[in-house]
């Protein structure tokens, strides 16, 4: 393990917490900039491009899952878990298994 003294620990979080300062700085002054912001629109619609089959595919293994949890979450938000527990006890049954429910 590292072991600095006092002076060390202090010299390394103030350079740490004067970087977060520039850094931030350096964020506001150009995050209003058109550049910025074309660039920034850029690299969320490639980034939405190359995760679209990821994301399908993540919804598809999963969709069970999710269905049971948004079917359980509606019937909790209306006060009517028995009628959930009637009408789907699949569901219910795969939110048991997968700790979703402790009941």
């Amino acid at each position: 393990m590292l072991n600095y003294s006092e002076i060390e620990i202090e010299k390394i979080l103030n350079q740490y917490k004067n970087k977060k300062i520039k850094e931030k700085e350096r964020y506001d002054k150009i995050k209003d900039t058109q550049i910025y912001r074309d660039s920034s629109r850029l690299r969320a619609k490639n980034n939405y491009i190359l995760t679209k089959d990821l994301r399908a595919d993540n919804y598809q293994e999963n969709k069970v899952m999710i269905k049971a949890r948004n079917s359980y979450n509606y019937y909790k938000k209306t006060n009517n878990i028995n009628k959930f527990i009637e009408k789907y006890p699949d569901r219910h049954e795969i939110l048991l298994i997968s700790g979703y429910l402790n009941d």
